[in-house]
């Protein structure tokens, strides 16, 4: 038997699973991305955002002085913490750790949002389209760490750690969302004057 033709052969198998799945994905993203159902809602939402009088806030929350958004690097704060979190629930230690961090990592959604909100006012429709998907799928992140925070602090560990995985799953879905309209449809970098 031939070996490397069996090695070659899985190889294929997995990378044609890949291959499938990013597919899915990238199609996924292009009806989304050509979808107008959400446009009115869209436009509303965005000049109610743009109206907010903040002045030179909104440069700072933007991320102005820094020549890129900030948004990217206050997301660290909820993600490291929920990261975190998540894997102090899988080696056996005490639950107090977990929770601060579900909690700490809540707290960090805030400015997170508020910074992401102001980016996503100036979007184009198709940016703001992916732009939308991903502050549903935070929604469901923070609704998801909401209920662990709130079995965890009930003494339910086993439960807050299955709201907890059903956060970071949604939080992984976001970060994708996120990542396609930085990267993918090149939003983000500032002029630097």
């Amino acid at each position: 038997m031939n070996t490397h033709a069996l090695d070659t052969s899985t190889k294929a198998r997995k990378t044609s699973a890949l291959d499938t799945a990013s597919a899915w994905w990238l199609t996924a993203l292009d009806h989304i991305e050509r979808s107008v159902l959400a446009d009115p809602a869209i436009r509303v939402l965005q000049r109610g955002i743009r109206s907010v009088p903040l002045g030179e806030v909104r440069d700072l929350l933007r991320g102005r002085p820094l020549g890129h958004p900030v948004h990217p690097v206050l997301v660290q704060v909820p993600i490291g913490c929920w990261l975190s979190a998540a894997v102090l629930d899988i080696v056996p230690a005490g639950q107090r750790a977990p929770t601060t961090l579900t909690a700490v990592g809540l707290a960090g959604v805030a400015p997170a949002a508020v910074a992401g909100w102001a980016d996503w006012a100036d979007l184009p429709p198709e940016q703001a389209r992916v732009g939308l998907a991903h502050a549903f799928s935070n929604v469901a992140a923070v609704a998801f760490y909401t209920a662990s925070l709130t079995a965890r602090l009930r003494g339910r560990a086993t439960k807050g750690r299955l709201w907890s995985l059903g956060g970071l799953t949604a939080v992984a879905v976001s970060g994708a969302l996120g990542g396609h309209v930085a990267y993918r449809q090149a939003v983000g970098a500032h002029p630097s004057t």
